[in-house]
């Protein structure tokens, strides 16, 4: 290997993972799920991660920008659950004007079978005799 791969390789080894900007506040998200009746299941995220196959089939991905210093700042992408009515609701009383699109995920899990874990099978026990 020569020197200049070496430090290549070095650089990226150190770059720290970009941080996402956290749109919604501690007090708002615990809110969504009472006020609202929705669930956010991807905050700020890429298309490719609000477009994966792993999430229910009822979710929603919703594409808005938030208004910033006198305009509109770029395309974020949300993963929500709920109606369409009440994510609608949801996300215009926060970004008013700045919603663009409620379409629907791409995700291939029932909804009755999202979050739920298998119990694990426990030993069964043997009668002496």
């Amino acid at each position: 290997m020569s020197k200049e791969t070496t430090e290549t390789t070095e650089t990226a080894e150190l770059q720290k993972p970009v941080k996402k900007e956290e749109i919604w506040t501690t007090e708002e998200k615990g809110k969504i799920k009472s006020e609202y009746g929705c669930e956010m299941l991807v905050e700020n995220g890429s298309l490719q991660d609000v477009s994966g196959i792993e999430y229910p089939t009822d979710a929603y991905i919703i594409s808005y920008s938030v208004f910033e210093s006198g305009k509109l700042g770029d395309i974020k992408y949300d993963l929500t659950r709920g109606t369409k009515t009440n994510l609608f609701d949801l996300y215009y009383d926060k970004f008013k004007h700045g919603l663009k699109d409620i379409q629907f995920g791409q995700g291939n899990i029932s909804p009755k079978l999202w979050g739920h874990r298998v119990k694990q099978a426990s030993k069964k026990k043997r009668r002496k005799g």
